[in-house]
């Protein structure tokens, strides 16, 4: 299984960065966020975001209990720790202070969250109920976060089990959001859905009605969804020639699109890798 988290998650640093800077009297300019979303040079990126990953811990440690600037923390390391992370143990490390941070803002603001790590998923569900339209945000970044945890850690079983409660997190978030809903969700749930095969409880069928759901959203401008669909759904069911045309379609398009630019030239990039390998599979 690959490591890479949906390249979609990059839409989030606008949000991280914007609760950030609100937060935090930096001096930075929101244009930051949007100068990342927009290059188009994914090494240029990846040089650069660990310094201000260094910056963000340096936040933290200044401010431990607040949740809106380990939020941020949260969505940049699950980012970078999912799509830049050169191995397997460093996607590991940075993923799983990713979660500690997530974890770490939802428990400053809702108390029953603190017991998640041991819950029963029944408790976990249970505790879901109290979690209103204004912690939703805060919801969605420690589902992001453990989604980027869970797929770097893909080959433990034990992490597979916990799919099934960020599932119902990411179902609470839809039923909380409104129109504020990050359309990124779409993609998620269908990354979920196929994480496992169906004979070990993926739902590869609901799975697509998801994918297809990210990619009307984004009237087609996020690339990324495309490449999700091919691999988690045309791949896993051995429809090759949804894979290919879905794929086609992402290196064929025009990957500048405002607020999409990185995650589509790097789903280009993805796409051509993918192509190339499926003589192999198929």
């Amino acid at each position: 299984m690959k490591k890479v988290l949906s390249i979609v998650a990059f839409c989030l640093l606008s949000s991280g960065c914007s609760i950030l800077l609100s937060s935090v009297a930096t001096g930075l300019s929101d244009n930051l966020a949007a100068a990342i979303l927009n290059q188009d040079d994914p090494e240029l990126v990846r040089a650069g975001a660990p310094s201000f990953l260094l910056m963000l811990d340096s936040f933290i440690e200044g401010s431990p209990g607040d949740p809106d600037i380990l939020a941020a923390g949260a969505t940049m390391y699950a980012t970078y720790g999912a799509v830049f992370a050169d191995d397997a143990i460093r996607a590991s490390r940075l993923t799983s202070r990713a979660r500690r941070y997530a974890l770490t803002a939802m428990c400053e603001t809702y108390k029953p969250s603190c017991r998640w790590p041991d819950a029963t998923f029944d408790e976990f569900v249970a505790s879901l109920d109290g979690i209103g339209p204004r912690h939703a945000d805060l919801l969605y970044t420690y589902g992001f976060a453990s989604l980027a945890f869970l797929r770097a850690h893909s080959s433990d079983w034990n992490s597979l089990a916990e799919l099934p409660q960020i599932e119902a997190l990411f179902n609470h978030y839809l039923d909380i959001s409104g129109d504020e809903v990050n359309v990124s969700v779409y993609t998620f749930m269908g990354i979920l859905l196929t994480l496992r095969p169906p004979a070990l409880g993926g739902e590869p069928e609901r799975a697509r009605e998801y994918f297809e759901r990210a990619i009307a959203e984004t009237n087609g401008n996020d690339l990324n969804a495309k490449v999700e669909f091919a691999r988690g759904y045309a791949k896993l069911l051995y429809e090759r020639e949804l894979h290919d045309q879905l794929l086609n379609e992402v290196i064929n398009a025009d990957p500048y699109k405002d607020g999409f630019v990185l995650s589509n030239v790097m789903a280009q990039e993805e796409a051509a890798t993918l192509l190339a390998e499926a003589d192999d599979y198929f």
